[in-house]
């Protein structure tokens, strides 16, 4: 399987093109090994794959099935002219299939595609098969991020993971430190002495849970801690935390809330923090979106037909389609703003602002000029 360089993420927009491709691709079969796969990697010479394809064409005349040889040559020329029309192996690879998709037995429908992967290729593969050879392209669609979320204070505390853009609470835990009002006849001294008990408690209860939780997790990023500052410096200034649980901590946010709204409330105070991951940068473009709306600054347009007016005057400066909307309405909007120079962000469900755009007609824009509709 080609390995996606790390140092490189498919965005939003690459990875729903990509996504498309790969899912239309999946849905051919052929009758038998007659689907032709070639992944050719970043820096290679394409003449060496002209030239294996050719002697393959070869040796495929030994086929004993008549329709088969006859499909498998016949996707094979078509691959290797297609090939020598590209003629040089793309910056970073190249992905290319074809084969008779034909319906009917007996027809002949041969069709090719190819596809520059937005992240290098590292592996050289050639196979005829029923279907297409699509693990490399889906290993690139995955998303490995995982990052740690803790949200804690003297009497609560709920350890989360953020897994690509889906926050998923894991564990929940509750203090027994006392209250504010002591029983009566306790000495404040005793009852000051069994909260500070009950809080040390509690902090080792959390940092076990995060060393169970947390340390088994190799594709683990980094940990997040969130709630009040005092608690936050008083859990982490003392050994409560296994020292290769501290050095996975990324960082700390100040914060009012613990439970599930806790873990929100995290994740959108720490977009510094994962300023290179996906989510933290389509939360931030739709907050500006919904920040000009609510100031009706006549910066924003929504629905199909205020976007297309503002896409045909110019005006659309960052156009925002929901990953829902139908693949053709993504395409023409897409093609529609091209000659502007207009941005295009492909924006996920997985949020709540997500989930907005969505039900505000799916498409959106921030614009260069104030326009009225």
């Amino acid at each position: 399987m080609a390995q996606a360089d790390g140092a490189k993420r498919l965005s939003a927009t690459e990875k729903y093109h990509l996504k498309h491709f790969v899912k239309e691709l999946a849905g051919y079969r052929g009758r038998h090994t007659e689907l032709v796969s070639v992944y050719v990697p970043s820096g290679y010479d394409l003449n060496a794959i002209i030239n294996h394809l050719q002697e393959e064409q070869g040796t495929a005349g030994n086929i004993k099935s008549k329709q088969t040889k006859t499909n498998v040559q016949d996707a094979l020329e078509r691959m290797i002219q297609h090939l020598k029309g590209i003629g040089r192996t793309p910056q970073n690879g190249l992905a290319a299939f074809s084969g008779n998709v034909a319906e009917q037995e007996g027809r002949s429908d041969v069709r090719v595609w190819s596809l520059e992967p937005s992240i290098p290729l590292k592996q050289r593969l050639y196979r005829c098969d029923k279907e297409f050879i699509l693990d490399p392209l889906q290993a690139m669609l995955a998303d490995d991020s995982v990052y740690g979320l803790v949200v804690m204070d003297r009497r609560d505390a709920m350890i989360g993971l953020l897994k690509g853009k889906t926050i998923v609470p894991i564990r929940k835990t509750h203090s027994e430190v006392p209250g504010k009002m002591r029983a009566g006849g306790q000495s404040s001294v005793r009852f000051a002495r069994l909260r500070e008990g009950a809080t040390k408690e509690h902090y080792k209860k959390i940092a076990d849970h995060m060393k169970e939780e947390f340390l088994p997790m190799t594709e683990l990023k980094g940990i997040i801690i969130g709630g009040p500052g005092t608690t936050i410096n008083d859990f982490l200034n003392h050994d409560y935390i296994t020292g290769d649980v501290k050095k996975k901590i990324l960082g700390t946010k100040d914060l009012s809330y613990t439970g599930e709204f806790g873990l929100q409330e995290l994740l959108e105070k720490s977009e510094d923090i994962l300023a290179e991951e996906e989510v933290a940068d389509e939360k931030k473009i739709m907050r500006k979106f919904f920040e000009h709306l609510a100031k009706d600054t006549g910066l924003v347009a929504y629905g199909k037909e205020q976007v297309r007016q503002a896409i045909q005057m110019g005006a659309a400066d960052i156009l925002l389609l929901s990953e829902t909307l139908e693949d053709d309405a993504i395409a023409e909007f897409e093609e529609a703003a091209k000659p502007f120079g207009t941005s295009i962000r492909i924006i996920s469900q997985e949020t709540r602002e997500g989930v907005q755009l969505r039900e505000m007609g799916k498409v959106a824009a921030i614009l260069r000029y104030p326009v009225a509709f």
